[in-house]
């Protein structure tokens, strides 16, 4: 049996990595750690986020962003405002924000047509 430590990253699928790169760190504000390829070919940008990486990775056949597949939740300090800032950017949401017992959450889509979750667990979580 396997014993997994940790989750390594997540990675989205990208068609236009400089498109996504301005969405990602233009729009979520999100600081590109490890950048490598050139376009056309084979490209990867990292971005860790506390414990973890986000990763965006381009060129890879038969690779390509969906909104139906799994989806990255980003945990957000100020929920409301959070939502108000990606209105005012007109990012489009794919689902509209709703609580649940343990936490607010909604789904945007990214420049590629992937989804995100914008995320914020209650405080007695």
């Amino acid at each position: 049996m396997l014993k997994i430590n940790e989750i390594a990253f997540s990675c989205y699928p990208v068609a236009d990595t400089a498109r996504a790169r301005k969405f990602y760190e233009g729009v979520l504000g999100l600081k590109p750690t490890m950048t490598v390829g050139e376009p056309g070919g084979m490209q990867w940008t990292e971005y860790d986020i506390a414990n973890g990486t986000l990763s965006l990775g381009a060129g890879a056949p038969d690779w390509k962003p969906t909104a139906t597949g799994c989806s990255v939740g980003l945990e957000v300090e100020d929920f409301d405002a959070a939502i108000a800032h990606l209105k005012a950017k007109s990012v489009k949401f794919h689902m509209e924000p709703f609580g649940t017992p343990v936490c607010r959450m909604a789904f945007i889509i990214d420049t590629e047509g992937n989804t995100i979750c914008i995320h914020k667990r209650k405080s007695d979580r």
